[in-house]
């Protein structure tokens, strides 16, 4: 199932090349394995579904909008007649109405959609933008008011940046956003405003000579006035005209001549609502230009207004699995997406999660979730069902007594079918009390439910424009949705993983600035865990730093992704066990917990490489009690498959993974679930020692560097080796183990008792070192002996070569952001770079001679090519000279 090499540190991989690294979500080009061509695909925004979830940026659309105007969390309503309208899901306002082709498609999922090799700009510089004319705006202030003229303040508290507009809803008691429904007249909005339960349909209606936007509103019994900001009056939306008219039927309002009316303001179009007894009815015409064609005798909402939306995806799509015919212990079983659907639309899965009955339900970067049937057996027949669109870059969802709860941009929405006909018609907004800026790089990395019913979440945290309050934390939502804890903060892109039973919450984070390496953290007691925003002073960290459970070198693990607990499964001697999932190089790791140690700590190995997508989380299936894994294709990694789904299956056939691997005062025990044979495991030549620290600074990742400061790694002798009296665990006696180092490697090679061969490197952190007791651990009662009995060689490897160069291009995954052919990736193409004349960042130029190459490689952030800004990995001490000179034959042959 692995192809593995013992001492896979000792060749590690150039995922980025020069002058670029890649992040963890960035568009990589199209392959022949991947999806159908772009033409296949029909647009990212549907033409016949009500709404979109977008930042709108109106920031420079004119004198109609003020220069502020920003919508972070933004439901865009598709009206018909090139009519759009962004509703506010924080501030309840409609912050911006416009005719023309919808959005600029800024946005990642957008931009990405049709083809992957685009990517979105850091920051707020580069948002989606009205494609078209805006004619009406308001600011940043609430969209419904309880004063008697209109405040234009932002009542929410500040956040680091004062600009930043991205605060979070308003408070509960001056309103919230309950839940957009899809009803057979079209898109409802429902929330609070001042208490106050209001619901809104917007519509758009004929002019006599232009167009224009009907809001019809249906509030409940107030004791309070309220104040409706319809939008601000300035010199571009001159021709626009607003008016109102009330519900005829009088027994709905307070008394007869009492209704909603227009307010006599220089500033604004706005609307009093008074005090009333009764639900009261009103609507609110908008005409651009001209006046509203006459309208029919206004009633309230409409019987279709009540009644839940059609399906608008009444087939279902079947696809097949492909079972593995590879040997050993796990493999994988791949499923086909429903790429050729009825609706052309892409299928980029982020995340797969099941209900009781082993029904599963699957979220896409694009903003759909499909309910998936028949994931059992011998994936013959497995069924795809649309069930819900409209959303914001969503990376995960959870299952919750049966019920669909996913996490995007706008928060964490609840799923509801009202009328059981295969469709989401409900999306309830469960919480949204954290904030969420314009910020491209504050995703919504994932989610996973707790077994008290909380949910915990991630969300990225690089900031390139302003700083927000809840980048870059790890957060618990209450059982309710109501309240919001930080569970830690300081992370550059972090992913959890949360324990079904025990509810311990684990996240990784992103190599980069202040990273330097992937680390697994234990969440707990809100800490900090290193990160600083380029915005912020240079290495002043706030807090104390948090040491991780597990540091995991770049070159085993560049991209980390989330954590799923094998918690009820039947994955064998898997069961039980925490996967860690990564996402450059695509492989599921096994994590293995020092149950002994005091302070956290574990140690980390290869469950599987063979995964053709990159994969972003996954869970088990009561079905079959196996493990499914889904992901899809950004930036920054090898796999050549755009998305898909896998099942790892468990065969029954005997598991050579460790078990465990303790470090202790005077080794490391090791322990397998297969007895071993005698003469390999006895043999000190049959295993690797090696040790290394990182630096954390600014810089993009980190060298390696031995104990005493110097780059590179300490190799560390061997003593003698012990097997256990049931030949089942070996202890490898190492001279000077320390605690408190940073990185640890122990490869090796052994023979099963079966006369199985077998080999593999584990990875660990080593904080405490425990006390050896033979007895206690299943061995003779034996002096340990530290004599040196074997030190490994110094890396042996391939003198330099053209052929070197590329086997590590192809093998290492250099591949995932350099071309060969001059075609644009992720990092500037290796085609005719030698020789060359470069243009930096800075403005100047530079040849790109056989030392400029090499320093892009060891140290890439000296000199970093235009246009590649994001940062490199620093490979000082971790490339050997000969595998440096090997990349550098090869660039220089691609002529």
């Amino acid at each position: 199932m692995k192809s593995r090499q013992i001492i896979r540190s000792l060749v590690p991989s150039l995922v980025v090349g020069l002058g670029f690294a890649a992040a963890s979500l960035s568009p990589a080009a199209e392959t022949d394995s991947g999806p159908p061509q772009q033409d296949h695909w029909g647009n990212w925004v549907e033409a016949d579904f009500p709404f979109f979830s977008a930042a709108v940026d109106a920031r420079k659309a004119g004198d109609a909008s003020p220069s502020n105007n920003l919508t972070p969390r933004g439901l865009v309503l598709n009206l018909g007649q090139d009519l759009w309208a962004c509703f506010d899901t924080e501030l309840l306002r409609i912050s911006t109405v416009w005719d023309g082709d919808g959005l600029t498609p800024f946005g990642l999922a957008a931009i990405s959609y049709h083809e992957a090799g685009q990517k979105t700009k850091e920051g707020q510089t580069q948002l989606s933008t009205p494609r078209g004319r805006v004619w009406l705006a308001n600011g940043i202030y609430p969209g419904w008011q309880s004063l008697d003229h209109l405040s234009l303040a932002d009542p929410r508290p500040s956040v680091h940046s004062p600009e930043e507009v991205g605060r979070g809803p308003l408070s509960r008691a001056e309103g919230r956003f309950r839940a957009i429904r899809l009803s057979a007249a079209g898109a409802c909005l429902s929330y609070s405003a001042q208490g106050v339960a209001i619901e809104e349909q917007v519509t758009a209606i004929p002019t006599a000579e232009g167009k224009g936007i009907r809001r019809t509103f249906r509030v409940d019994p107030t004791k309070t006035p309220l104040l409706l900001a319809v939008g601000l009056k300035r010199q571009a939306n001159s021709a626009v005209t607003v008016s109102i008219d009330n519900d005829n039927n009088a027994s709905s309002r307070a008394g007869a001549g009492a209704g909603a009316v227009l307010v006599d303001d220089a500033n604004a179009w706005l609307v009093r609502v008074p005090p009333h007894g009764k639900t009261m009815m009103f609507r609110v015409t908008i005409s651009r230009e001209g006046t509203a064609a006459p309208a029919a005798t206004f009633s309230g909402f409409t019987a279709a207004t009540e009644k839940a939306a059609p399906s608008l995806w009444p087939q279902s799509v079947t696809t097949r699995g492909t079972l593995s015919r590879a040997g050993g212990a796990y493999v994988i079983d791949n499923i086909a997406l429903p790429l050729d659907n009825p609706w052309h639309r892409n299928v980029r899965l982020a995340d797969v999660q099941f209900f009781r009955s082993g029904r599963a339900a699957a979220v896409t970067f694009d903003g759909d979730v499909w309910l998936i049937d028949g994931l059992k057996g011998d994936l013959g027949a497995v069924t795809w069902r649309r069930f819900a669109s409209g959303l914001h870059e969503p990376q995960s969802l959870a299952i919750r007594d049966d019920q669909v709860f996913v996490f995007d941009r706008n928060g964490i929405w609840r799923l509801k079918d009202r009328d059981d006909d295969g469709m989401a018609d409900e999306y309830e907004l469960f919480a949204n009390g954290f904030t969420q800026t314009a910020e491209t790089r504050e995703f919504a990395n994932s989610m996973k439910l707790a077994p008290d019913g909380s949910f915990v979440i991630a969300k990225g945290g690089q900031e390139g424009s302003t700083l927000g309050r809840d980048n870059g934390t790890v957060l618990r939502i209450s059982p309710d949705g109501q309240k919001t804890t930080v569970l830690g903060w300081g992370f550059r892109q972090p992913f959890v993983g949360v324990n079904p039973r025990t509810g311990l919450v684990t996240a990784s984070d992103q190599e980069g600035n202040y990273v330097p390496t992937t680390p697994l953290y234990i969440v707990e007691h809100g800490n900090y865990h290193g990160f600083l925003s380029s915005l912020q002073p240079r290495e002043k960290y706030p807090a104390p730093i948090t040491e991780p459970l597990l540091w995991i070198p770049h070159t085993v693990n560049a991209s980390a992704a989330s954590q799923v607990w094998l918690i009820d499964s039947k994955m064998g001697p898997l069961d039980g066990a925490l996967i860690h999932v990564a996402y450059n190089r695509p492989e599921l790791f096994r994590v293995m917990i020092d149950e002994k140690s005091a302070t956290p700590q574990a140690a980390l190995v290869s469950l599987t490489q063979d995964l053709a997508f990159a994969p972003l989380s996954g869970s088990v299936n009561p079905s079959d009690g196996q493990l499914y894994v889904a992901g899809f294709r950004i930036w920054g990694t090898t796999a050549r498959q755009v998305s898909g789904l896998a099942r790892v299956r468990y065969t029954g056939a005997p598991c050579t993974l460790p078990r465990s691997v303790e470090p202790m005062d005077k080794g490391l025990l090791l322990r397998f679930d297969v007895a071993l044979d005698a003469g390999t495991a006895a043999d000190p030549t049959r295993f690797v020692v090696e040790r290394w620290n990182y630096r954390r600074s600014h810089e993009y990742g980190s060298p390696h560097l031995r104990l005493d400061g110097a780059l590179g790694h300490d190799l560390m002798p061997v003593g003698g080796i012990y097997l256990s009296r049931d030949r089942k665990s070996v202890f490898v006696a190492v001279p000077d183990m320390r605690a408190g180092v940073m990185q640890m490697h122990v490869g090796w090679s052994l023979r099963t008792a079966a006369g199985v061969d077998f080999d593999d490197n584990v990875y660990l952190t080593p904080h405490a070192l425990t006390a050896f007791d033979p007895a206690a651990s299943g061995f003779a009662n034996v002096a340990v002996d530290l004599t040196p009995r074997h030190l490994p060689a110094n890396r042996v490897e391939a003198p330099p070569s053209i052929a070197e160069g590329r086997r590590l291009y192809q093998i290492n995954g250099c591949m995932a952001c350099h071309s060969t052919d001059g075609s644009k990736n992720f990092g500037p193409t290796w085609k005719s770079l030698a020789g060359s004349n470069v243009e930096l960042a800075d403005g100047s130029h530079t040849r790109a001679d056989h030392d400029y190459l090499k320093e892009s490689i060891m140290n890439p952030n000296v000199r970093i090519v235009k246009g590649f800004e994001i940062g490199m990995p620093n490979y000082a001490g971790v490339l050997t000279d000969a595998q440096v000179e090997s990349l550098i034959l090869f660039i220089e042959s691609l002529k």
